[in-house]
């Protein structure tokens, strides 16, 4: 029998475990997309104890207490921090199969020494432990950064945001890490949805633009792009409930424009002809900038109508979505490609059975910019599980070029996730030993170390232009 988490947590083979500690767990993080605060950064925060830094906005561990019965109360109600810890603790152990097992321990271990597993009966011990860790100097925010080896970090920013943060941060010769902004414009996308008509009031405001028509949105967000790029924006990102491509003429698209400034609804059709047109400005302008372009999406949101009265978005009642927006996503992209307006671009599908898709529609736009213009994105939200990232892996790999993918990313808002990558990198090794093992590839313990060190950091350096 194999002991639980040992240095040779899910390395099956003796391939796999020289990968692993020869070569892949040395290698820096570059966390391209997450989604932790630039302030809490630069003010190092100190945290009280493990409740919040594990449970203050993780829907994923709050999925798991409510599927195990436990009362809102002791998820985002006014319990103590002590009694939701006491409740997680409790719940933890019938995960089993389930990453947050893995994740969870694997952070006790990382960051707090602690070799044992949380339970019910354990909870306490913990508590105690990670309670005494978390008031030494070395574990603020940016303790934990410098021991998880992270040399990059994109967080996720809003057009209309001030980025003062990074901007303290860029001047702030202690902090070692690079910290950029990732721009995220959906706010200004969605004109289907509650809000927007207030949100572009905020961005003509900021943008300083009169937003009347579909020119000056573009113009405004135009403005915001470059002043992103000047605080060195590497990134974008879309999240998007589906993709879409609907052409229209610019007519058309002041009417729709007009409505949603008057405060009238729009249709589903009109709404998909306005976020076209403005996806398709975007791209061209991230193109032209040279950043990369992220689009997440197939995600159907906001399922539990009451709970999103009560808590709002992100609380953890969204579901893998059930569209197929293939022909839109390929038109979209064919459309940029044709113009050469189409940036580096990763696409991530919340869906596990687009990895095919994705696979074989990536290799369409390939060309000699850089290798792997375009990406099939690391398992991403319900796929980040080792089943997930085998199949995307596999997938990636039986259908186009496994050794110029840009790798894992946490896509989290806690300051302890960068053990995903850790986790990320096991399963990776493992698989490169297993195709090794089976007689797949050859031990050519040189390009096999090059490529897991390409994965696990090359690759994003490269592909993020980290280095200019």
């Amino acid at each position: 029998m194999i002991e639980f988490m040992t240095e040779n947590f899910l390395l099956s083979n003796e391939t796999a475990q020289r990968l692993y500690h020869d070569y892949a767990a040395s290698q820096p993080i570059v966390d391209y997309h997450c989604h932790v605060s630039p302030k809490e950064m630069y003010e190092d925060r100190h945290f009280e104890n493990i409740t919040q830094v594990w449970l203050g906005g993780d829907h994923y561990k709050w999925r798991i207490m409510r599927s195990n019965g436990v009362d809102e109360r002791y998820i985002t109600g006014d319990a103590t921090d002590r009694e939701k810890f006491q409740k997680f603790a409790e719940a933890l152990p019938r995960v089993i199969g389930n990453p947050m097992y893995h994740w969870c321990h694997l952070e006790l271990k990382t960051y707090f020494g602690y070799e044992g597993v949380l339970n019910g009966e354990t909870a306490e011990a913990v508590w105690q432990l990670t309670s005494e860790k978390l008031r030494q100097a070395d574990m603020g925010v940016r303790g934990l950064i410098a021991r998880s080896n992270v040399a990059f970090i994109g967080t996720t920013d809003d057009p209309i945001d001030s980025l003062e943060w990074h901007e303290k941060l860029a001047a702030d010769d202690t902090m070692k890490t690079v910290v950029a902004p990732s721009f995220r414009p959906d706010k200004a996308l969605n004109i289907d949805k509650a809000g927007w008509l207030a949100y572009v009031r905020t961005l003509a405001e900021v943008a300083g633009v009169a937003i009347t028509d579909l020119a000056s949105l573009k113009e405004a967000l135009a403005r915001r792009i470059k002043f992103f790029d000047a605080h060195g924006c590497k990134a974008s990102d879309h999240g998007l409930d589906r993709t879409v491509y609907r052409p229209a003429s610019d007519g058309e698209l002041d009417g729709i424009m007009a409505k949603g400034l008057r405060g009238e609804a729009v249709s589903d059709e009109e709404a998909d002809a306005l976020k076209t047109a403005l996806l398709l400005f975007c791209a061209a302008e991230y193109h032209r900038y040279g950043w990369v372009m992220q689009l997440h999406y197939n995600c159907l949101r906001n399922n539990n109508t009451a709970m999103f009265e009560k808590l709002g978005p992100d609380t953890g009642f969204d579901c893998i979505g059930p569209y197929n927006g293939s022909a839109a996503l390929a038109k979209l992209l064919d459309h940029l490609n044709s113009r050469d307006q189409l940036p580096r671009t990763v696409l991530y599908s919340l869906d596990p059975n687009d990895n095919e898709f994705i696979g074989t529609l990536i290799g369409c736009f390939q060309g000699a910019e850089c290798a792997g213009k375009l990406q099939h994105g690391s398992g991403w939200w319900f796929n980040d599980n080792k089943v997930g990232m085998q199949q995307q892996m596999t997938s990636l790999a039986n259908l186009g070029v496994l050794g110029n993918f840009i790798g894992m990313l946490t896509d989290s808002r806690s300051f302890l996730s960068y053990t995903r990558h850790e986790y990320f990198r096991r399963i990776l090794c493992d698989l490169f030993g297993r195709w090794v093992e089976n007689g797949e590839y050859p031990r050519d313990m040189k390009t096999l170390g090059g490529l897991v060190q390409d994965i696990c950091y090359r690759n994003a350096v490269r592909y993020f232009r980290l280095e200019e």
